[in-house]
């Protein structure tokens, strides 16, 4: 069989991966882009994760109906699709090609695509293949109304009663969405309390916020099990049994997506949970094959694939200069009802370095334009340096805070002082001036 050469090979169509491919073919390289299925052109987030899933948030803040929501979801989706398909498949120097990619040796990849086989080898390749879902091994996973995130996003019936397995991130914002869509859920934790990377007070106020909304939340327990034919029972140990949920959304978090790659035929190193080794420019054990985003086992999340390829881009056509270690701080955000906006430190880890910290602390209710909004559920938190008076972290639970805490990771990563924000000058009524009053 012939070998199809290239000047780079692209392992998956995510953010980072799409983007070099730019890059590089504007560099005038000739770039083939490997991705197993047509419906993930764009990449996880366009079209299983971030896109899809605000578009029902959003439908569920503006009252739509279920089937509303779900066929503007598969219209967005299905655009943003083609797209990046054809940004990336009309140019001239880039082919994107369909199918299985597994490793043959360290510059030579071998693609399935059902019956067909194609070889391609290129000087340099790059890892972008993203996550995927951790389906824990009980009895009853294979259930046909047992659903990953993505599936139940491709479900065209509003689920009844929906089970969620895991509260963490992910089964929360699906939840959050579902419950205000009018779907009856129950969300099943292992742990004793939601959102343990948070600080204990946001976590508490987003609990209560989720059973506000409905949502039945049980804690400190194990499903041994999903029993039943047209809906499902689960079984708990030391608990009740629940029964009647026609949908059961698995929840149990995300891992590098390496295991059909065949890594070890090129020398890639990976860690025990499969995420491949980088260094500080994203080199992998071998220095011609670069990984980014999701796979490196770092945040899942689709601007840090981005800052991602900026590292690649630096060290391929730039001045090699910036690294992971020039990184800035990374926000966040949980889009439930009340959404969660956060970047940097909470209390607890500011305190466990050691450094004298003041911590600020607004409740929702205090924010005019929230009364506005008639959305005045949450609590605002931030941390500062005694010293230096540089935020340290903050930690925004109410609506429009995945805007906002963009303003104050600004003030961060340019090491200014929080007065900055106590004395700005904001639009009024808005959320972003009760950064006045916060850090007043």
């Amino acid at each position: 069989m012939d070998t199809q050469q290239f000047d780079a090979l692209i392992i998956g169509f995510g953010k980072a991966g799409k983007t070099l491919a730019v890059a590089l073919a504007n560099a005038e390289k000739k770039v083939a882009l490997v991705e197993r299925s047509p419906k993930m052109y764009g990449g996880t987030c366009i079209n299983i994760a971030c896109i899809p899933t605000k578009v029902l948030v959003n439908a569920a803040e503006h009252h739509q109906s279920f089937d509303e929501a779900m066929a503007h979801k598969t219209t967005v989706v299905a655009r943003l699709n083609e797209k990046n398909y054809h940004m990336l498949a009309d140019r001239e120097t880039v082919s994107v090609i369909e199918g299985e990619a597994s490793f043959v040796d360290d510059r030579t990849v071998k693609v399935v695509a059902g019956n067909d086989e194609l070889v391609v080898s290129a000087p340099q390749i790059f890892i972008n293949t993203g996550a995927e879902s951790i389906i824990p091994d009980i009895p009853g996973v294979d259930k046909p109304f047992v659903y990953t995130s993505t599936e139940l996003l491709d479900r065209m019936t509003q689920p009844k009663q929906l089970a969620i397995i895991g509260g963490g991130y992910i089964g929360l914002e699906f939840a959050s969405t579902y419950a205000k869509l009018g779907t009856k859920v129950t969300v099943f934790e292992r742990g004793d309390a939601l959102l343990a990377r948070e600080d204990p007070a946001i976590a508490r106020a987003a609990t209560e916020a989720l059973q506000a909304q409905g949502i039945e939340i049980v804690f400190s327990v194990d499903v041994t099990a999903i029993e039943g034919e047209s809906t499902a029972t689960i079984r708990t140990v030391n608990h009740d049994d629940y029964a009647g949920h026609d949908a059961v959304l698995m929840a149990t978090g995300r891992r590098p997506a390496t295991m059909s790659l065949n890594l070890p035929a090129a020398g890639v190193v990976t860690d025990e949970r499969g995420a491949i080794v980088v260094d500080e420019t994203l080199r992998t054990s071998r220095s011609h094959i670069w990984a980014m985003g999701d796979v490196t086992g770092g945040p899942q999340f689709t601007y840090a694939s981005l800052d991602d390829f900026r590292i690649v881009r630096s060290q391929l056509l730039g001045d090699g200069l910036y690294t992971r270690a020039k990184q800035k701080t990374l926000p966040y955000a949980v889009f439930m009802q009340t959404p969660l906006g956060r970047v940097g430190m909470t209390e607890a880890e500011a305190r466990a370095t050691g450094c004298e910290i003041i911590v600020k602390e607004l409740p929702a209710m205090a924010i005019p334009r929230l009364h506005v909004d008639n959305a005045t559920t949450g609590l605002l938190r931030a941390v500062i340096d005694a010293n230096t008076e540089q935020i340290l972290g903050a930690s925004l639970l109410c609506r429009n805070s995945p805007e906002v805490i963009n303003i104050i990771k600004t003030v961060m990563d340019n090491d200014l002082p929080y007065t900055v924000l106590r004395d700005q000058i904001f639009t009024h009524p808005t959320v972003s001036e009760a950064l006045n009053d916060l850090f007043a």
